[in-house]
């Protein structure tokens, strides 16, 4: 019988999950049906347990349900935890298994796919939300020289840098924007949504170092944040990448096999 998975959200119709979980299925040769689950934003629970009930067996989560889903679960993984969000649910032996893959999927975009090493880097997080609460985790574990956290709201970067600052050995440090004014930085990450109304963070000039790297997680458009960059000299690089990888890790947790992440990543750019 074909196994069933979906993408739930809130709007989810944008979604090119379906797709790479087609051709991830397709080259691994794995016999699966995935959707799109458009959830009311009162009703992420019924939603998911009607999917469960009905014979599916895994779903991954995006906006705005990340941080619902962690509290749905059984058993979140060390990520999970980490982020007290989650990006993919596994229903198995009767349990809910929830991990975050986000953040090992940008470090493998970064380090594989943009060949850009994190050990001993400077870099900087744009944002103390969500996403870059989903990301910390494992871009500390690539062990960068340091982390700045910046957010409009400092307070919210604090709390950040407090909850993962125990036991680290990287520096870790939040920032306002207007205390970034003669740093500079190897990476530069932008973890907020501005991108998606044509807004940008308020960077100052000359903060990326030689040879920098701005990387935005929006991806399909070129961002605000993007074209300042390459003003500034930097490259850049948007989140497509990180899409196809963390749901390459997505895929392997429910099925035991990682695809080729690299003929995915190709398809999708050239559409």
């Amino acid at each position: 019988m074909t196994d069933r998975y979906a993408v739930v959200g809130n709007p989810v119709a944008h979604s090119l999950s379906p797709q790479i979980h087609a051709e991830f299925a397709r080259q691994t040769a794995q016999d699966i049906d995935y959707g799109k689950l458009l959830a009311p934003l009162d009703q992420f629970v019924p939603t998911v347990e009607r999917f469960r009930a009905e014979g599916g067996c895994g779903v991954n989560v995006t906006v705005p349900f990340k941080f619902e889903a962690f509290r749905f679960c059984n058993e979140p993984d060390d990520a999970a935890r980490a982020a007290e969000a989650v990006n993919t649910l596994h229903f198995h032996a009767g349990r809910i298994f929830g991990f975050n893959t986000d953040g090992v999927g940008l470090v493998a975009d970064l380090e594989c796919n943009l060949e850009f090493p994190l050990r001993d880097r400077r870099v900087l997080v744009l944002g103390a939300g969500g996403a870059t609460y989903g990301v910390m985790q494992p871009l500390l574990k690539a062990r960068p020289r340091e982390i700045v956290v910046a957010n409009r709201t400092p307070d919210k970067a604090v709390a950040l840098v407090n909850r993962f600052r125990q036991a680290q050995p990287v520096a870790l440090e939040a920032k306002a924007f207007a205390a970034l004014a003669g740093s500079r930085f190897d990476l530069v990450i932008n973890a907020t949504s501005a991108g998606l109304s044509n807004e940008m963070p308020p960077l100052p000039r000359g903060i990326f170092a030689e040879g920098a790297l701005a990387y935005d997680m929006v991806y399909a458009k070129t961002t605000p944040f993007m074209t300042f960059a390459r003003n500034e000299g930097a490259r850049t690089a948007d989140g497509l990448g990180m899409l196809v990888e963390q749901a390459a890790e997505a895929f392997l947790i429910w099925r035991g096999v990682r695809p080729q992440t690299a003929p995915v990543l190709a398809d999708l750019r050239a559409r």
